[in-house]
Formats: structure tokens, sequence, C-alpha cells
């Protein structure tokens, strides 16, 4: 089919990879213009823009979908359908209605739960035993679509969302062809979601990434790996050279075991920390300024003597 391709981020670009590898003629894609990015802030293309570039197809990246002369150059594409992996703009009714079969997103998730930003990391976040991707029939409203076909996939113990958006990735990357395929033969069966069970991955904020250690070592535990690799959850370590502030550390991989103390305390020197119930024992941390390390190396460079205070 003549498709047009809408992403973003690295999560995307498998999926693009694999319906240009199906033999889908992507007529344009779209992704979100050049943003700021490393120590020196240079305005450089996302992932999609750059690998679509990479395969000589060419990429359009408007500041607003809801642009009239934006819409008329969609319009224009003439295309079968639109496919949309985690883009970033809301597309408004002409755009949704301009391809000749419509406008499919695909989303990693298993709608109803978690519709919106950030459904990868607030389903670690919240435990969930299990989530996965769906290709939906896009509407107007957020995620609301008929579901066309869906993957289920589990959460691990030692799950991070760093781990669970790779995995969902690839499962949804294969997802997409299947999809289109049926959708082109006109086999494609929609299910209208659940009015039930219906959940919204808010965007993270900032203030969700520091620790409290006066929760129950679950929720501390679901929070780090939740949020790592990014933004990260972190907190704050006593200097190891005087007259110096605190350092700032970011938990990156933690698991929960036994262990009662004062919350925020080192309950020996191998990083396990007390919390408001149980006890978190980190795996892999960050110092501000340097790598991600495990915790043995960690611990060679950044000393926690037991009793150590967190905040």
């Amino acid at each position: 089919m003549r498709i047009a391709f809408l992403g973003t981020p690295d999560f995307a670009v498998q999926s693009l990879a694999e319906l240009v590898a199906a033999g889908h003629e992507v007529a344009c894609v779209y992704s979100q213009p050049p943003a700021p990015r490393g120590r020196g802030q240079e305005l450089k293309p996302s992932p999609v823009h750059a690998f679509a570039e990479g395969l000589g197809l060419s990429v359009r990246t408007p500041a607003s979908m809801k642009d009239p002369a934006e819409i008329e150059a969609f319009r224009a594409l003439d295309l079968d359908a639109a496919v949309v992996v985690a883009f970033g703009q809301i597309l408004v009714k002409d755009v949704l209605d301009a391809p000749r079969l419509g406008c499919f997103n695909l989303h990693a998730s298993l709608l109803p739960r978690w519709r919106g930003a950030a459904p990868i990391q607030r389903a670690v976040m919240a435990g969930d035993p299990v989530t996965g991707v769906q290709v939906m029939r896009m509407s107007e409203g957020l995620d609301e679509g008929a579901i066309i076909l869906s993957e289920t996939v589990r959460i691990d113990a030692l799950e991070t969302a760093g781990s669970l958006h790779d995995r969902l990735a690839a499962v949804g990357a294969h997802l997409l062809p299947r999809a289109l395929a049926a959708i082109e033969r006109g086999g494609a069966r929609e299910t209208p979601q659940a009015d039930e069970g219906v959940t919204y991955a808010k965007k993270i904020k900032p203030a969700e990434a520091r620790i409290d250690w006066s929760r129950p070592a679950v929720e501390v535990d679901r929070q780090i790996r939740g949020l790592s690799p990014f933004p990260g959850a972190w907190f704050e370590a006593p200097a190891r050279e005087e007259g110096k502030g605190p350092v700032r550390v970011k938990a990156l991989l933690s698991r929960v075991e036994d262990g009662e103390g004062a919350p925020g305390e080192a309950l020996g020197d191998d990083l396990l920390i007390a919390t408001g119930e149980g006890a978190v024992r980190l795996l892999r941390a960050q110092r501000e300024g340097r790598g991600a390390q495990d915790a043995e190396a960690f611990l060679r460079g950044f000393p926690v003597p037991a009793g150590t205070r967190f905040g």
C-alpha cells in the first residue's frame, strides 16, 4: 500500500523498518521538528527522521499537523493508509479522514488501560504483571479507537521501562505489517474498546523522580524500575569529602528484599536501603556526572558504609 509513517522516537524506528521491508510504498515520513540534543544542545533530527533520511525517504517535520497547509499537503499524498507510532502530535479529523482506508496507531499498552503519553513507564510503576502492544484504528478521542491486532507481553520482576520499551518496540514492529495486510485485504476485525478499566498514562513529571524512602519498598522499587533509564529516580547521598554538598544519585535497577531500619538508611555496605516498609537493594546506579554502573563497580568508586542516610 501507499502509506505515510508518522513517528518520532527510537520506539518507532523498527516499525518503519519493518513496513519498508514488507514492501509498502512510504510516500512520506512525518516526525517532530529537530530539537536540541546532547551537551552542545545542537539541533538534531529525531531518531525516525534520521533513519528515514538514511533510507532516502521524504521527510516532513511540521510544528503542527493542524496547519491548513500541512493538512492539504497530507491530502495530496493520495494515501491508502497512514501509520502512527509515538508521533507526539494530535491528529485532527481532516488528517484522520485523508487516507483511503484510514489512520492506524501502534500503542504500547493493552487498551483501554494506559491511554496517553507514558504507557510503558506507568505500567511498570503500577506493578502491572502484563502489558502489550495493539494496532488500532485512530479516532478523534485519545487512544479510543477500535482494536485490530494485539499481543500481550509479560512484565518481568526486574523489568525496567527501558528493557520493556525495547521488547515492545520489537513486538509492535512485527505486528504492524500483519495488521496492514489484514486491512488491505478487508479482513481486519475491529473490536471496540471496553468501557470499563480506562486509565490514563500521564506524562512523567520531574517531581515524580525523587525517591521518598518512607514509602513501602514495593512502591520504591517500581518507581526506580519504571523511571529507568530516563528520567531516572534519584536520591541524595552524603558527600565523601568535607565541605562539599550532597551527591545526586540515580537508581536504575533494584529489587525488593527483607530488611528493617530508618527510611533511607543503608543496612549494610552493599546498597541495601531501608524504606517505610521493607528494603530495596540497588543493583545499578549512576552518580551525577558519571556513567551508569552495576552496584559492585559503583561501590568501588563511592563506598556506602552501613548507617549512611540517603535523602
